[in-house]
């Protein structure tokens, strides 16, 4: 049992932080800059959860801060709550507003996320996925043993859940409170913040979708920003966009 809970707390971490800091604030906001490497190994943690493919994954998500809680939002919990959970998956292709070669013109000539994105086919690009997040747990599997296999597996799918749970949790404004006053239905729940190493900031997101650091109240723990820092004071990280009090946000470069 403790090897189980280990190797689960671990890679349920690892790959949180990989869906939070590599597909969200790195490729879907371009929050912070990195080298590549660096990039890729947050992303690939991220893809090993199951999350699908990168370019699909950011087109989606800045479409929905195009169209926040409107009759274009990918998943606005506003037309029924399990469509904005997993309904929204079931499709094989991207709506005419949703262009990847417009809207993620910084991701599609990339080799490793066209790979991944298989000709813009949800279907195939979530079964490539889901080949590769297998074939990791057998490796897993052959290496260290079936209790850290299954380990990794579920704390994967543990993870898978927490963007799409929070798509419906943090657009429910009587679950949350807001630090800023928007049109949309984002909320901040601590809850979903400490499941998603400080994702459940939600409203702070809205506000600010451009910065690295969603946290923006003292008592508001941002796991992934303070990684994002450390990584910025070591040197793998060379710009960070921040929200400052002015309600500004600002590049740090030194």
């Amino acid at each position: 049992m403790t090897e189980f809970l280990t190797v689960f707390l671990i890679s349920y971490v690892l790959h949180a932080l990989g869906v939070t800091i590599g597909y969200h604030r790195l490729l879907s906001h371009r929050s912070f800059s990195c080298p590549r490497i660096v990039e890729y190994f947050w992303v690939m943690l991220g893809y090993l959860a199951f999350e699908g493919s990168p370019i699909w994954w950011a087109t989606i998500h800045r479409a929905h801060h195009r169209h926040v809680d409107t009759s274009l939002d990918p998943h606005s919990p506003k037309f029924g709550y399990y469509n904005a959970h997993v309904g929204w998956l079931a499709g094989d292709g991207y709506a005419s507003h949703i262009d990847p070669a417009i809207q993620s013109k910084d991701l599609i000539n990339d080799p490793l996320y066209s790979v991944l994105e298989q000709g813009g086919s949800w279907r195939r690009a979530h079964i490539t996925a889901f080949i590769i997040g297998v074939v990791f747990r057998l490796f897993v599997l052959v290496v260290f043993g079936w209790v850290a296999a299954i380990a990794s597996l579920l704390a994967a799918v543990a993870v898978l859940q927490i963007p799409l749970l929070l798509n419906v949790i943090c657009h429910f404004p009587r679950l949350g409170y807001k630090n800023y006053a928007r049109d949309d239905d984002s909320v901040n729940v601590w809850w979903v913040a400490v499941l998603a190493m400080g994702e459940g900031w939600h409203n702070n997101h809205h506000a600010f979708p451009g910065s690295a650091k969603t946290g923006m109240q003292p008592w508001e723990f941002d796991l992934s920003w303070q990684i994002i820092k450390l990584m910025k004071k070591v040197g793998m990280a060379s710009r960070l966009n921040v929200a400052v009090p002015n309600n500004t946000i600002v590049s740090v470069t030194d």
